[in-house]
């Protein structure tokens, strides 16, 4: 599948570099961004997927967060997508910034007019990872994923919904019970249709009371004075709860003040 660069900047000694693709699992040209890091001039190296948030693109991450001398300090080849498909001229898809456009809550839609394009699941799961195995250095028995809010909430689906897939997941501020929150709501139903048993297959806190895989290391950061866990759109407990029931380890710390700039 043919790659064209957008941008490629030097960063801590690697580069930050951003491509567009023609995506078979979303019908439209897609952006994502990798750091290749300077031991990736010289074997591969561990993939590291961020998923951002509601209304972000493929440039929130690298432009915002200052990953990039960890991330060459660790060898680290990081790749952000976009949050959704674009471009589609699907009629309303521009009309609201919580669906739509710039958030497709990493679910595979299976209601029109949305399946033709939103595949996010599929897209972050499969396709992405094929073309970022056949084009650069990376180990694909080295993997892990991570994300924010929408983006936290995809990092944890995806690496419950494929148990092995992934050597650790983290999620600052993640939307964790999708299927309870006014944000889950409005998007699962427009995505997925009006069969609430349905959602249950892209909510962290139900996939994983059903979880069948080996260990895998979990950890959510967040922030205590973040309005939308204070709204009720986050529901870290219920994803605790549900861990502790299953006796899946995860790692939750609360941060002072509130971790949503990203």
């Amino acid at each position: 599948m043919a790659l064209k660069q957008i941008s490629s900047n030097k960063c801590f000694g690697g580069l930050q570099k951003v491509f567009e693709h023609d995506s078979v699992e979303l019908n439209c040209k897609m952006k994502f961004a990798v750091y290749l890091p300077p031991k990736a001039e010289t074997g591969k190296c561990p993939a590291l997927y961020w998923l951002s948030g509601l209304t972000c693109t493929e440039q929130n991450f690298i432009s915002k967060s200052g990953y990039h001398q960890s991330a060459s300090e660790h060898g680290l080849v990081v790749i952000a997508p976009d949050t959704s498909p674009r471009g589609c001229n699907i009629k309303g898809e521009d009309e609201s910034w919580d669906f739509g456009t710039g958030a497709g809550f990493y679910v595979d839609a299976t209601e029109d007019p949305w399946k033709t394009n939103y595949r996010m699941y599929s897209y972050v799961t499969e396709e992405l990872p094929q073309l970022i195995n056949a084009n650069f250095p990376v180990d694909p028995q080295r993997m892990s994923i991570f994300g924010h809010s929408m983006g936290g909430h995809g990092a944890l689906i995806c690496a419950l919904k494929n148990p092995g897939k992934y050597k650790s997941v983290s999620a600052f501020a993640p939307i964790c019970n999708p299927v309870l929150c006014p944000w889950g709501k409005k998007a699962f139903s427009g995505y997925l249709g009006t069969d609430q048993s349905k959602w249950k297959a892209y909510d962290a806190t139900h996939l994983v009371k059903s979880y069948p895989g080996s260990q895998l290391d979990i950890l959510i950061d967040q922030g205590k004075d973040d309005q939308f866990l204070l709204d009720g759109q986050l529901l870290p407990d219920n994803f605790i709860a549900a861990c502790t029931e299953k006796k899946i380890p995860v790692v939750f710390r609360l941060q002072e003040a509130s971790i949503r700039k990203l």
